[in-house]
């Protein structure tokens, strides 16, 4: 189980978008990499296919390392570190600042 789950916003520690917050959108657990909205965006060149894309410059999310985002905690709304508790025999996250599990 790791800290990141798909849905969660979270808050980047390091790099060119440090400080920004976004959305995570996908979760790759294989390589520990995590695709953020607005994140990391890189330009593609796109060709034109049989389907419907269009050609042209593309600007789209890339995805980075897991380990330099933070997740938001919903409680006190701060970025934390995430601790790991047996709740009803459940593993769920809890927020190391204010104790809120989510």
């Amino acid at each position: 189980m790791k800290s990141v789950r798909k849905g969660d916003r979270v808050q980047v520690l390091s790099g060119e978008d440090r400080g920004k917050i976004g959305r995570v959108l996908s979760v790759v657990p294989e390589k520990d990499r995590i695709l953020v909205e607005n994140i990391n965006m890189v330009t593609k060149h796109q060709r034109a296919t049989q389907t419907l894309r269009q050609p042209g410059i593309v600007k789209r999310e890339a995805t980075f390392p897991a380990s330099k985002v933070l997740p938001i905690c919903p409680g006190c709304d701060t970025p934390s570190r995430v601790r790991f508790v047996d709740v009803d025999g459940k593993k769920t996250r809890k927020c190391s600042r204010c104790g809120e599990t989510f």
